[in-house]
């Protein structure tokens, strides 16, 4: 067994963070529950790689939660990313990532591509511009359905939704991750978006780790005529 050695441990926004190293990986544990390590990283990196893929390029991008920063590195590496806001509502976080695990992604917060954002998500998009942004990659908390933080679950919801579509340019992709499948999401998603797409990543445990993918109409009514049942969304509002 590899020894675990407490790197910092800090009061963050919402309850205790605590960065840790084993052996030659570091993780990161939010209120006593793993969230995420520098091990493997590929869903990660998938989320971003597969947005871009899909965009409007040259691309602006966001993602929201910056991790251990395989998302970051993934979209700086990629040949249609023009810039990219990370918005990231723990300070510790950041700090880390310019620290301990800045050799995890070549120091990439010091890419002149990169904006960072020290903000809740859901109060960097209500100030954010219509349109904005080519491409929204959401690793935030462990996905829809298994939340550390509840109150995350407002960005999760019908009205999240709404508020994430509304950042994105016509043909822009919304990419969401998961630790696990999340069928009512998707099926809201598809009320919001075009070719909604779920790809599972093999992650070493019982259950795939999930990126959900969609594409913003270039029609909005498209929208409003889907979204004309509320009854369909099964998730909560605001």
């Amino acid at each position: 067994m590899e020894e675990t050695e407490t790197v910092e441990r800090v009061a963050g926004v919402c309850g205790e963070l605590v960065l840790r190293r084993r052996g030659e990986h570091h993780e990161i544990v939010a209120n006593g529950t793993f969230l995420m390590d520098t091990r493997g990283g590929t869903s990660e990196r998938l989320l971003v790689t597969a947005a871009a893929d899909h965009m409007p390029a040259p691309g602006r991008i966001m993602i929201g939660g910056l991790g251990v920063g395989f998302s970051l590195a993934a979209a700086l590496a990629h040949p249609g990313v023009s810039e990219v806001h990370v918005v990231e509502r723990e300070p510790a976080v950041v700090r880390w990532n310019s620290g301990p695990l800045a050799p995890v992604h070549g120091d990439a917060l010091r890419d002149p591509r990169v904006r960072v954002h020290v903000d809740d998500v859901v109060a960097w998009l209500e100030g954010a511009a219509p349109a904005s942004l080519d491409a929204v990659c959401l690793d935030v908390d462990n996905g829809p359905d298994w939340l550390v933080t509840p109150d995350n679950a407002r960005l999760y919801s019908d009205a999240g939704l709404a508020a994430l579509v509304r950042v994105l340019a016509p043909g822009g992709v919304l990419a969401v991750w998961s630790a696990q499948p999340a069928p009512a999401f998707e099926a809201c998603m598809r009320l919001h978006l075009d070719e909604v797409e779920v790809v599972e990543v093999a992650a070493g445990t019982a259950q795939p780790d999930v990126v959900l993918l969609g594409r913003r109409p270039l029609e909005s009514v498209r929208i409003e005529l889907r979204r004309s049942d509320p009854g369909r969304c099964l998730l909560p509002g605001w």
